[in-house]
């Protein structure tokens, strides 16, 4: 045989091999790890639809209307083999005429016969507008348009915060009465649309009473002028349960601790060693989460906040606040619902801008010739039914307090975590732009407020702590627990009915990490009778 029929025969065997998976994609697609088909191809085993209208025809499930054989509202064919809640799914579509889609974690339709369900809907249709959008069928409409970013508020209606293309040039890769492949992502309450590989839409749904973690899965027949639709190689992978939330493809919760510069010396605003301590307890709590410190003030490379689900930060303030210089940069992000977390000094900006901004983010802020900044003894006797309180118990500690804060007008949306009553001695210094003012004299024996939460209009969360000068507080169990708990909080997590979980902190974990040398005077002994005596 000679080599030049060698060649030929290897080439024929080479392209009927290529021609053979070309023709067999639903090998392909199961060769995705984690994914297993729901549709075998051939019968509507698990499926359950109106027969005059569902069949299996050329391998896929088909849905037809004529002019003499409409439907009287949508109708659907509904996958009985589970009610998903975390999952990705895949499948090709092919539609002639009107428009169709995928329902996931939807529900029946009261009054309605069985074949008519509400929920998130995956759309797509034969014009030029609508496929890969994100619609809520009986289900608040259209929560994201063709190449939009958005985030669902509490008020049901979602807004736009960022864009994943142009609509038009996405229209450019579907293809018109021919096959395309359709991906959904759902994790947690985020939800991305692909189709043939191209992202059509990025949603965060943070409208707690109406968005929904689990439910059926389901394709359209949509009433009105006839149409042809049909699936194939439907593959589905279901995800372990993710966080309450996620901001992230498949990934876990990101908080990025912000550490600010050295401040007041050994023991006091010891930024970097806080903030290790923080991102330790919870990366070792067991949580699905995953915390990062950055050092120095405001990261070098702020690619690193673009992923966040929570930024802390821990810092000096006021002028020297890291924010100042970046506002416009933080506005887009607490505009994708990111958390925003600030710890002692780290809520005093200057009013105007950045108080503003601050009022936007957490709620509330320090603001000079308003809020005050002694050192004293706070007695929290009581704990509001929050989240952020869970396993918390009343706690006694001194600190230097800052309080009467700026809020939100009326406190809307702001829920007071610490609350005490600070004694008179609070206010013995003169007035000056930390240490008094008429306002707060006014107040002398009213509760004020240390630390507090904030759900923004927007779905996001945020959260201000006024303490945090003494770095050996982060040794009370109840003091650490509850800055832990609002870090998850703030980062849409649900916090355990027992709070975030951490070891009690030692002496020597104390006094590590931080910026300046241990002095000849340091005594050890207290700290160590500190721990005992808050932790017993």
């Amino acid at each position: 045989m000679t080599s030049q029929r060698l060649f030929r025969i290897h080439t024929s065997l080479f392209c009927s091999l290529i021609c053979l998976i070309l023709a067999t994609p639903q090998l392909l697609q199961a060769e995705d790890k984690g994914f297993q088909p729901i549709f075998d191809g051939k019968t509507l085993k698990n499926w359950d639809g109106d027969p005059r209208f569902w069949s299996v025809k050329d391998g896929a499930i088909t849905g037809i209307t004529t002019k003499d054989n409409p439907t009287q509202g949508n109708t659907f064919i509904i996958w009985r083999g589970g009610e998903p809640g975390d999952f990705e799914l895949k499948l090709q579509y092919k539609i002639i005429g009107h428009n169709s889609g995928i329902q996931y974690r939807s529900f029946p339709i009261k009054g309605a016969d069985k074949w008519r369900i509400g929920g998130y809907q995956a759309d797509m249709e034969a014009g030029d507008k609508y496929s890969g959008i994100l619609y809520g069928e009986k289900f608040r409409g259209i929560l994201a348009l063709r190449g939009e970013k958005t985030v669902i508020g509490k008020n049901h209606k979602p807004k736009v915060v960022g864009s994943v293309g142009d609509t038009d040039e996405i229209q450019k890769h579907i293809k018109k009465e021919d096959w395309n492949d359709y991906h959904i992502i759902a994790r947690g309450n985020h939800f991305i649309h692909k189709i043939n590989g191209i992202t059509t839409v990025d949603v965060t749904d943070n409208d707690v009473d109406m968005r929904r973690d689990k439910g059926l899965i389901a394709l359209q027949l949509h009433a009105g002028p006839p149409m042809e639709v049909q699936f194939r190689d439907i593959q589905l992978k279901e995800l372990p349960a993710s966080r309450e939330t996620s901001s992230t493809d498949g990934a876990k919760k990101k908080v990025v601790l912000i550490a600010g510069k050295k401040s007041h010396g050994y023991g006091a605003h010891e930024h970097r060693a806080g903030c290790m301590l923080l991102a330790e307890a919870l990366n070792n709590s067991g949580l699905n989460i995953e915390a990062t410190v950055v050092t120095e003030g405001w990261p070098k490379d702020a690619s690193i906040l673009e992923d966040a689900d929570s930024i802390v930060i821990y810092c000096d303030g006021g002028g020297r606040h890291p924010y100042n210089e970046h506002l416009d940069e933080l506005d887009e992000l607490a505009k994708q619902g990111v958390g925003m977390v600030n710890i002692h000094y780290g809520v005093e900006v200057p009013k105007g801008k950045s108080g503003d901004a601050f009022l936007r983010w957490i709620g509330g802020y320090f603001e000079e010739w308003w809020s005050v900044n002694p050192h004293w003894t706070a007695d929290y006797k009581s704990l509001p039914s929050h989240p952020i309180a869970n396993g918390v118990k009343p706690f006694s500690i001194n600190d230097e307090w800052y309080y009467h804060m700026r809020f939100q007008p009326e406190m809307k949306n702001v829920d007071p975590i610490l609350t005490a009553v600070p004694p008179k001695e609070t206010l013995k210094r003169p007035d000056g732009a930390h240490s008094g003012n008429p306002a707060v004299r006014k107040t002398v024996g009213q509760p004020q407020h240390m630390a507090w939460a904030y759900e923004r209009p927007d779905g996001g969360r945020g959260f201000g702590f006024t303490g945090g000068h003494f770095h050996w507080n982060w040794g009370n169990d109840d003091f650490r627990k509850l800055v832990l708990n609002a870090i998850a909080w703030s980062a849409q997590m649900k916090v355990p009915a027992d709070g975030v979980a951490s070891a009690p902190v030692t002496l020597e974990q104390l006094e590590a990490n931080q910026d300046y040398p241990q002095p000849d005077n340091f005594n050890p002994a207290r700290i160590k009778a500190l721990l005992a005596q808050w932790n017993q």
